[in-house]
């Protein structure tokens, strides 16, 4: 059983960064397509950034140019580096497959970003 821990979030200003990481407990992140999810305060929950099992990254629109995703394979760890912060990007954030997979959604970090 794979588990997917997330520690990392925070409070931080509008225009700040922050890192968050995911670490799993069994060797996935190179052979699956992981992601990096946020749920909004009444919203649903969302994809901010993707990585393949070759390494290669996706982000939307809406974090292009500030979201990073990165893996260390050997540390089977997944980060998410968050630059130039929003408030909007307020939320839970998580890491999970994708497509997500139900059995792997973690408890997430909370990452509040004050204006």
């Amino acid at each position: 059983q794979v588990q997917l821990v997330e520690p990392g979030g925070g409070l931080v200003q509008a225009g700040g960064s922050l890192i968050l990481s995911c670490t799993a407990s069994g060797s996935i992140f190179s052979v699956y397509t992981m992601g990096w999810y946020r749920q909004a305060p009444g919203k649903q929950r969302e994809l901010v950034a993707g990585i393949s099992g070759d390494g290669t990254t996706n982000v939307p629109d809406s974090v292009k140019g500030r979201f990073t995703i990165s893996r260390d394979v050997a540390k089977n760890t997944l980060y998410l580096q968050m630059n130039s912060l929003k408030p909007e990007d307020t939320g839970v954030y998580y890491c999970n497959r994708l497509p997500p997979v139900q059995r792997y959604w973690g408890q997430g970090t909370q990452v509040t970003v004050s204006s």
